[in-house]
């Protein structure tokens, strides 16, 4: 669908102003570096980001989470403050390693920027074992097709090509 024809001229009061110049189709666009915002793995240095230990502990093979020694409460994703006593003194704790598909879903197209060739994948909300938290990542192992809830998952850790790291579930039986 193509946009509404532009007048030749805007009138605003006395004044007269050019036409807004039409944007360039996409075809014609320079394509650019993802934005950072866009970025699904943020900078991991303790220089740029509070939870450093986060990303650190994956490189050890731990996926972890914050808790508040004051509360008791457990938190994902890990924070640097408790929302609840605001205590910034948190501690890091190690979080199983097993887990339950409690839903998932086919990304089968409209794959987000820099994951486009990887169609189709799957994305899904995981129980882990022991644990009163539900995370979100991408499932791997086995197509989605052959999927199933309550199907079991293990956490793992894994460097990107940049020497980052990240965590995604492993379909297992």
């Amino acid at each position: 669908m193509s946009d509404p024809p532009r007048p030749a001229v805007l009138r605003r009061g006395a004044e007269t102003l050019p036409p807004t110049p039409a944007a360039p189709p996409a075809e014609e666009r320079p394509r650019t570096a993802k934005p950072f915002l866009l970025d699904f793995f943020p900078l991991q240095t303790e220089k740029d980001s509070r939870l450093a230990r986060f990303f650190a502990r994956l490189a050890e093979g731990r996926l972890s989470t914050t808790r508040c020694p004051s509360d008791g409460r457990l938190m994902w994703p890990p924070r640097t403050v408790c929302p609840v006593c605001h205590r910034e003194e948190l501690e890091w704790v190690d979080l199983p390693g097993d887990g339950t598909i409690y839903a998932f879903s086919a990304v089968l197209a409209g794959a987000p920027l820099g994951m486009e060739a990887d169609v189709p994948f799957a994305v899904g909300l995981v129980d882990l074992a022991g644990a009163p938290l539900r995370l979100f990542g991408r499932i791997e192992g086995r197509p989605w097709s052959d999927l199933k809830i309550g199907g079991r998952v293990r956490v793992e850790p894994y460097a990107l090509d940049d020497g980052r790291w990240f965590y995604r579930f492993r379909a297992v039986d």
